[in-house]
Formats: C-alpha cells, sequence, structure tokens
C-alpha cells in the first residue's frame, strides 16, 4: 500500500458494529468496520462483508440483514464476532438473541441495531457490499455512552486470515 494511503488510513477511527445473516437455516455473524449511509432519500446504509467470510457466504443467500452497535465497554462481544470464525464455532451460544423481520437474528444486548432488506451487492476488491434497506430498529435509549471504535478493536485478531 502507499505510504501515504497507510498515514491516511491509521487517521480514520469508524464505529464498528456486528452484522449477523440467517438462511437456509445457517446463522452467522461478524465484526465490520467497513459501514456507512450510502443513502440520504430513501434511506440506505451499506456494509462491506469480505468474500473469504462465513457471514458472506451466508448473506448471500439472505433476505436481510441485521446491523448492531456495540457500547465500547462490549468488547468480549466485538472479539467474538470478530475473533472467531462461524467455519468451526457457533458464535450464538453465548448471546441472547432473537428473530427479527425476515428471519434476520437480532443480538438484544446491542445499544442500537437495524434490520434491512438486502438492496443490492456491490463489488468493492475484496469486499461486497451490502446495500440496505431498513425495516426494523431498535434503540436502548438508557445507553449513552461511547460507541465501540476501530481504535477499541485493533487488537482483535481477525477469525479468518485478511490475505
Amino acid at each position: 500500500m502507499v505510504a501515504g494511503m497507510e498515514a491516511f488510513l491509521r487517521r480514520v477511527n469508524p464505529d464498528m458494529c456486528v452484522v449477523t445473516a440467517a438462511a437456509g437455516g445457517e446463522w452467522a455473524g461478524c465484526l465490520v468496520g467497513f459501514a456507512s449511509q450510502c443513502s440520504i432519500r430513501p434511506v440506505r446504509w451499506v456494509v462491506w462483508l469480505s468474500e473469504v467470510n462465513h457471514t458472506f457466504r451466508v448473506a448471500r443467500s439472505a433476505p436481510v440483514l441485521a446491523v448492531h452497535l456495540l457500547a465500547r465497554e462490549q468488547h468480549a462481544l466485538a472479539e467474538l464476532f470478530g475473533g472467531r470464525t462461524g467455519d468451526r464455532e457457533d458464535k450464538f451460544q453465548h448471546v441472547r438473541r432473537r428473530e427479527g423481520h425476515g428471519g434476520a437474528v437480532v443480538l438484544q444486548d446491542a445499544p442500537a441495531w437495524f434490520v434491512g432488506r438486502i438492496v443490492t451487492r456491490v463489488g468493492g476488491g475484496d469486499h461486497i457490499g451490502f446495500v440496505l434497506d431498513p425495516v426494523e430498529w431498535g434503540d436502548d435509549e438508557t445507553y449513552d455512552g461511547p460507541l465501540l471504535r476501530l481504535d477499541d478493536a485493533r487488537t482483535i485478531e481477525p477469525g479468518h486470515p485478511v490475505d
């Protein structure tokens, strides 16, 4: 990578989120640092999933995805979804969850979340962007602390290698 771009990327500190998918009787979820609002009217959100990730393989067949923001103190939850792979472990046995719109898996302890219908997919290098149309959401209005950011999650070793 070009040195100037590396310096730029070190300054970026986005919110992290956990994205969950359900399809064909299989559940998957991963920690995501590439996500953003991508449209104002209608409101749309895009999450980028690595093609080597178990969650990507499940998401390809899912009608909806659930996107969860985490509190900074939920580092263990971030580590579960970012540092382990669903290829070898059922991450969902360790969390409180419920079924959301379209069969989505909603993590009950997330301070804020939404379920989005997959509108389209976009290529972008080694990640695929899933553009979502929000159809259901929730917010723990009692939580007003900081959210988990990239800097908080840098020590998490990915469950799948980046390369």
